[in-house]
């Protein structure tokens, strides 16, 4: 998996291995792209505030803010404090279940 903040002119490149974890700081207004390069990987994708580390990611809350249980382009994803934490830019893996788990066709046989 590879790790790019802003697309074209990228100020971090980094491979994470498979199984690995990577952490780092996304400010407003950055971007950052995940590239599966060796196929049929998962992304485990945490999203924590900087600002207040009990404010994260809400699966929860984004699907209910949503009315959609899809992650995928144009998503906004919400905290648990019911706030916009991220977006969902661009996607070139069409939508993300946000219930079932990591999914492929190798892994549903």
């Amino acid at each position: 998996m590879t790790v790019l903040h802003t697309f074209e002119k990228a100020t971090l490149s980094e491979v994470c291995p498979a199984g690995e974890a990577w952490m780092c700081e996304v400010k407003k207004g950055q971007y950052f792209r995940i590239i599966d390069l060796e196929g049929n990987q998962a992304v485990d994708t945490l999203f924590i505030s900087a600002e207040n580390p009990e404010e994260r990611y809400s699966a929860t809350d984004t699907l209910a803010m949503n009315q959609y249980i899809y992650l995928e382009k144009g998503t906004y994803l919400y905290s648990n404090f019911g706030r916009l934490i991220a977006v969902i830019h661009d996607d070139n893996c069409g939508r993300h279940d946000t219930l079932g788990g990591a999914c492929s066709c190798e892994s549903n046989t």
